[in-house]
This record gives structure tokens, sequence and C-alpha cells, in this order.
């Protein structure tokens, strides 16, 4: 059984360029997509380092390697919309505009000379590590992860709320309890010194220092403990949740049908045990 065309697949020598670029079971598409990976981080690796001082003597090695990775993830990128049907639809895309904010601060820096624009050409450079976002295609669990949190996001946005509500009452708390005095010299900045010690960062730019305000940024930091363990518990109910839905990837031997639940024993389409050869008998 032949798979199904991809809709987005053209025909002809742009159809197998799409298999490679954007295929992911093919070993011509895992090669393409272990290079790519490759290149982003060396990319962004000269992107840093040309960033140190120490290594200021290496700018030229960097900005040649910088505009080589520039060339060949343009390249890409004209692949990429020259191999699927509706390339409009892909520029306007996450992963289309991520794969356009890659090389388009090298070429505005071209349009930018002169010596006062060297600090924002310096900030549009920075803008090339936002190639590190195109690893996010690459990662097949992502999809999984993206699913959970949309499940989870009531929940998450009721915890939210009630951690809002917390550190507003206990930022207007400290406000009157240790007073300008002491730091405190406002709610807002009250509000500041609750979410700092609720999330156990703890700057320790501003502190209680009376007994009354220590009990309550006692409290206040046990309590941090557990807030800090319910967003976690929340995504990881909804992470299992959707492993067990995630479709079984093993295939059936009988028909080749590979979308099946997670804990799928047989065949939703021909009825065979998965995992076992069709001459073996359905309980082998």
């Amino acid at each position: 059984m032949s798979p199904p065309q991809d809709p987005a697949r053209l025909s002809g020598w742009r159809g197998r360029a799409f298999d490679v670029i954007f295929g992911h079971e093919t070993v011509s598409g895992k090669t393409f997509d272990v290079v790519l990976i490759f290149a982003i981080l060396a990319s962004v690796g000269v992107v840093m380092l040309d960033s140190v001082a120490a290594l200021a003597a290496y700018h030229p090695i960097f900005f040649l390697a910088e505009w080589i990775f520039t060339l060949l993830f343009t390249a890409e990128y004209i692949l990429r919309l020259v191999t699927v049907r509706r390339p409009s639809a892909y520029a306007l895309s996450f992963f289309g505009t991520v794969d356009l904010l890659a090389v388009l601060p090298s070429y505005v820096s071209l349009l930018l000379p002169g010596g006062q624009y060297l600090i924002v050409i310096r900030i549009l450079r920075v803008l090339r590590v936002f190639r590190v976002l195109k690893l996010a295609q690459y990662v097949g669990e992502a999809r999984t992860l993206g699913l959970a949190l949309r499940a989870s996001r009531y929940k998450i946005t009721v915890f939210l709320f009630t951690v809002l509500t917390i550190v507003v009452v206990v930022g207007s708390l400290m406000f009157l309890i240790e007073g300008p005095q002491h730091g405190f010299t406002s709610i807002p900045r009250g509000v500041y010194w609750a979410i700092v010690t609720l999330t156990t960062v703890g700057y320790g730019d501003i502190a209680p220092e009376t007994p009354i305000g220590q009990a309550v940024a006692a409290m206040v930091m046990i309590m941090g403990y557990g807030i800090i363990a319910v967003p976690t518990g929340i995504v990881t109910v909804e992470l299992a949740q959707q492993a067990q839905r995630k479709p079984s990837q093993k295939g059936c031997s009988g028909c080749g049908h590979r979308d099946h639940d997670g804990d799928a024993l047989f065949c939703k389409r021909c009825g065979a045990t998965l995992g076992v050869r069709p001459e073996a008998g359905p309980f082998a």
C-alpha cells in the first residue's frame, strides 16, 4: 500500500526535493535534518563567539562564516518556497517567519552603512539567534508538549490568577507592616518583593526588618515551594494523558496501517496482532 500523498507535495524534481527538505522518514530527509541542525547550532555559535570582546581578532573569520551560513540558509529558504504548493502559506507560517528572520538581518545590515548605524547593525545581528527556533520543528515530541500545554491552559490560568491574588495581598500587607523606611515605598514595590520571594528567587534588594514582616516572609517562602510544584504537576498529568492518546508508530505487518492508539494490541483495520507476522497467527 503506497503512502498517502501530501497535499503540499508537487510532482517532478520539486516533489523529490520536498521529500528531502520536509520529509523525516527517508534516509535523505533525515540526513538533511541532521546537517541542518548542525548548521543551525554552528551559526548560533558563531554569533555568540563574535560578541566576545576577547575574540575580536577573529572577527574576519566570524564575519566570513556568518555570510556562508547566511547564504546557505537563504538557499534553504528559497528551496522551501519553491518546493511547496502554496509558498505564501509557508512564508506566513511560524517556521517560515523564523526562516526569514534567520537571514534578513544580514541583508538589512548592508543597507545601513556608516558609523552612526553601527549600534543598530549590532542589534540586528543579535536577531540571528532566531535560528535556534528552527530546531523546534525537528523535535518529534514538540507537538505532544504543545497539546499538553494547550489542554492545561485553563488550569494554569486559574493557578496564575491565584498567584497574582496572593502577591497583591502579601505585597499590600508588607507595605503596611514594613513601610517606606524599610524599602517598601509603595504597594507595587511590595508586590515585586512578594513575587521575588514567592518564586524563591530572592534577590535580596528588599528585605523585611521587623519581626512580623520576617514571619510573613517565612510563610511566603514556605508557600513558594508548594506553589512551584503545582504547574509542574498540571503539565505532567496532561503529558501522560497525551502520551496515552498518541498514535502508536507500530506498523501492522498485515496491511501496513500505522495509525493506532498508544496501547493498541491489534490493528484497527485488519485485526492482526501488532508486531506479529501474519503467518504466525493472531495470538502467537
